[in-house]
């Protein structure tokens, strides 16, 4: 039966005002236009990091962990190990994985951190909006975490990252969980709590942290009067989730004691400790808080340092002073979110002061922008209840409170909107810049520039090339990475390898830009001899002893040996305790060796009696690249 016509047509018109009303994404961004723009300032935020991360490339650590999990097979001595006193299994895993299977491609890499990034925006905005009071100021903290400077090493180093992004995560959902615990008294939220616990620890022992945040954040948060009540209510209500917490830390804690790890680097004196907080509070905090540092210091293929300007870090602390007073007089509760941001930047404070200072980077702590990652995480949660204040907070809306006579005038409320709108541009542009001049410095990577000449030279290379297994320079990995910083570990991730050898007629080796060059030998070499014509002859199967010109401490060296021989035979070499046995051609030749020994002279031994051997030519020490 057909429809009438007049009903027909009501129909097609309502058909079509449905069909020219908004889709479903128009109808998301409506139902909520905060969300909305938080989303995007997320999205953003991970795209930027990640197309900065692509400018970079990997560091000196980045090349010891790889060179690690070729070199190994994934078993428990492989995850379990300390990597620098970080106790990380779950970074190791990761890395092991992602090495096998991409070696030193750089997408996904980036792409794992572009992921993990936003897995982080996004529950750092669930949290804000579960305990802040809504509307637009939630984006104020928001942009404050995900744009933050000071955490742009996480999103563009993969080791970093490895620690750091996975604590991150499970920071802001712990403290989601415990405030979901705190509200309702559910035991499935302390599970949560102790889940999220257990999964920071599987990749930085820096995640013990969590338990005393935790813990603060109730008291300071979730709590009302002195600190003696406050303390008191806290524990009094929520022992359970405490006695829980402090087993699973103390059952960590023991175990990572007995590891074998570095000796605990700690401070010489107490104006080095000084030094180093005020490089990290002055330095580092207060002006990455207001989009800072503005200015890098260039550290060779990792990432840069903070180095702000002088008057740009007065200004930012002058900026943060007045926010703490204008927030703690207009709202109760935000003297308890700027003493929660103060006491977790101290325990960072300490944990670096008693672990880190005394190495020989010790002065550098303080204006590392990555050991205050998490702490730009809780200060956007601290930033966030004393501008907004939380939604368990017993205190009237700020837009109701009453509001100072000579501030009601419309010159005095122009100018204080002009100057709002002046800071908040000048952080955002601060930002901006600080973010470009990390990306200048980033983009330098000498590691790279070494890798790529090595391979095409490698690949360009005629058969029959072989090398002696020496050391990396050191801008590409440090000499306290040993034996991590040998060629052989280097190269495992490669395309193209080097064919090593330890004994070699004419060996090559790679030039501090990637050349291949011949191997000559830098190091001590032997008194001139007694045989005319001959220098030292050794012959008839008796060992001849050949002084140097020095003693050599014990070490892996290489040997140059250049001879004149009656005919072909072994010999054997010695150093000190340690011997090689050599091959030996009739005629002038050369051979070169490794061999780790010590003393002030070598013996030659050569083998067949009737066959004599001439030299002049014996040096030990380290192969270095022909001119």
């Amino acid at each position: 039966m057909s429809m009438p016509e007049a009903e027909a047509e009501t129909h097609s018109r309502g058909v079509a005002a449905d069909g020219d009303g908004p889709g479903p994404i128009g109808r998301w961004v409506r139902s909520d236009r905060v969300r909305a723009v938080a989303v995007a300032l997320i999205v953003v935020s991970v795209a930027w990091r990640a197309g900065l991360a692509t400018r970079g490339w990997f560091s000196q650590d980045e090349f010891v962990i790889a060179a690690q999990v070729l070199g190994t097979g994934l078993d428990a001595d492989y995850l379990l190990r300390t990597f620098n006193n970080h106790l990380m299994p779950g970074g190791l895993l990761v890395a092991w994985a992602m090495v096998r299977a991409a070696g030193f491609a750089t997408w996904p890499w980036v792409l794992l951190l572009a992921v993990g990034q936003a897995a982080v925006g996004f529950a750092t905005w669930r949290l804000l909006r579960s305990l802040l009071r809504p509307g637009w100021g939630l984006l104020i903290p928001l942009c404050l975490f995900v744009f933050s400077p000071l955490t742009l090493e996480v999103s563009s180093l993969w080791l970093v990252g490895l620690l750091v992004l996975p604590m991150q995560l499970a920071l802001v959902l712990a403290v989601a969980a415990q405030v979901r615990y705190v509200r309702t008294g559910r035991l499935r939220h302390l599970v949560a709590v102790a889940f999220w616990l257990v999964f920071g620890l599987l990749f930085d022992t820096k995640s013990l942290l969590i338990v005393p945040l935790l813990f603060l954040l109730t008291v300071f948060l979730f709590t009302s009067g002195g600190a003696w009540r406050s303390l008191v209510t806290t524990i009094r209500r929520y022992w359970p989730g405490w006695l829980l917490l402090f087993v699973l830390s103390a059952a960590y804690l023991a175990f990572y004691l007995t590891l074998p790890s570095g000796e605990l680097r700690e401070p010489t004196s107490v104006g080095q400790v000084l030094a180093f907080l005020g490089d990290l509070v002055g330095e580092t905090m207060a002006p990455g808080l207001l989009g800072g540092p503005w200015r890098w210091t260039y550290a060779g293929d990792g990432p840069p340092l903070v180095n702000p300007y002088d008057i740009a870090k007065w200004l930012s602390w002058a900026l943060l002073v007045t926010l703490v007073v204008v927030t703690v007089r207009r709202r109760p509760s935000a003297g308890r979110a700027w003493l929660l941001l103060v006491s977790y930047l101290g325990m960072v404070a300490v944990l670096f002061a008693v672990t880190r200072l005394g190495g020989p980077l010790g002065p550098l702590v303080g204006v590392v922008p990555r050991y205050v990652a998490d702490v730009v995480l809780v200060a956007a949660i601290c930033v966030g209840a004393a501008l907004l204040g939380t939604k368990d907070a017993d205190e009237d809306e700020v837009s109701a409170w009453p509001v100072p006579t000579v501030l009601r005038e419309p010159g005095a409320f122009a100018v204080g909107l002009v100057s709002i709108i002046v800071v908040l541009a000048t952080v955002g542009v601060g930002t901006l810049w600080s973010t470009a001049r990390f990306g200048d410095n980033w983009s330098t990577k000498y590691g790279r520039e070494y890798l790529a000449t090595t391979q095409a030279e490698l690949a360009a290379a005629p058969p029959g090339t072989v090398f002696l297994d020496t050391v990396v320079p050191d801008r590409v990995v440090a000499g306290y990475f040993w034996p991590d910083n040998l060629q052989s570990h280097f190269f495992r991730p490669a395309e193209h390898r080097p064919t090593f050898v330890e004994e070699a007629a004419r060996p090559s080796t790679f030039d501090d830009f990637g050349r291949i060059r011949p191997v000559v030998v830098q190091g001590r070499k032997i008194v001139p001899g007694p045989v005319a014509d001959c220098g030292h002859l050794a012959q008839g199967g008796r060992p001849t002893r050949i002084p140097l010109d020095g003693y050599l401490v014990e070490w892996p060296y290489v040997v140059h040996f250049g001879y004149l021989s009656s005919g072909d035979s072994t010999a054997l070499f010695r150093l000190g305790d340690a011997t090689r046995e050599i091959t030996l051609r009739r005629g002038l030749n050369d051979v070169f060796f490794l061999l780790e020994g010590a003393g002030d002279a070598v013996e030659v031994t050569v083998r067949t009696a009737e066959v004599g051997v001439c030299t002049q030519l014996i040096t030990v020490g380290r192969a270095v690249p022909a001119p």
